[in-house]
């Protein structure tokens, strides 16, 4: 991961994926706005910044937690990026000394971190960020095992001209490793990154074990309904406290 943090960082505002997409990313703090009910939002894995700078635009006081310098590097080039405090460090154990209304981990972050035992810690320190009564939101997708033919493990999702990539999967282990190549002046470039997938059954878990309880779950930032064929959640929970945040769901 840090060497594809290091050489994907100063490129990755500018990937193609629908993600990156500006209607996508103001559907994005839409949410986190109204979450935040005009109290501070702490994201992990921060980055650069892609949803924390127009969070703050919007008048959210944002702080976020990021490993990866190359990727701050990028948010502190942006304009207001320098503006938001970040703590260096891993987002399972790095402590910061205030309480927010609203922790938030988006785009399948979850999933970089490769043990169940890390996943758990996460939700914990997401937790113990919370103010009573305030929220943890993730973004992540639902593995595409009922997209892989029976003995299968590779699934291609992106195919082009000039570049391919595939998803390979160790169900037994709930292990994927996203293999990307492409085509750079004549030569073939390779990354591989590591994820650990969970349901979100499972994910209802590490929340329980953390204090939290699930408040709502939506299939897209529109808030549509969660379903079967759903590939792609984004799930809230809540720490108990003050009652009722505001920000419910419409």
């Amino acid at each position: 991961m840090k060497d594809w943090f290091a050489r994907g960082a100063a490129t990755y505002d500018e990937s193609e994926g629908f993600m990156f997409e500006p209607a996508e990313i103001a559907r994005t703090v839409d949410v986190l706005v109204d979450l935040a009910g005009g109290q501070g939002a702490l994201e992990l894995a921060i980055g650069t910044g892609r949803i924390a700078v127009p969070l703050a635009e919007r008048g959210i006081v944002v702080q976020g937690i990021d490993l990866s310098e190359p990727m701050l590097e990028q948010l502190r080039k942006k304009p207001g990026g320098e503006a938001i405090p970040v703590a260096v460090g891993d987002m399972t154990v790095t402590r910061l000394d205030t309480t927010f209304s609203l922790v938030y981990l988006v785009f399948n972050t979850i999933m970089n971190l490769t043990t169940q035992a890390a996943q758990v810690a996460c939700f914990r320190n997401a937790a113990a960020h919370l103010e009573p009564g305030g929220c943890f939101l993730i973004e992540t997708s639902i593995p595409g095992l009922q997209r892989l033919p029976p003995g299968e493990t590779f699934r291609a999702y992106h195919v082009s001209d000039t570049a391919w990539s595939f998803d390979e999967y160790d169900v037994a282990n709930q292990g994927l490793i996203s293999h990307h190549f492409e085509s750079v002046d004549g030569r073939v470039r390779r990354v591989s990154v590591p994820f650990r997938y969970a349901w979100p059954a499972e994910l209802d878990l590490m929340a329980e074990m953390a204090g939290m309880t699930l408040r709502e779950r939506w299939s897209t930032w529109t808030r549509e309904p969660f379903t079967s064929d759903s590939r792609s959640h984004i799930s809230v929970w809540e720490k108990p406290g003050r009652g009722a945040r505001r920000g419910v769901a419409r």
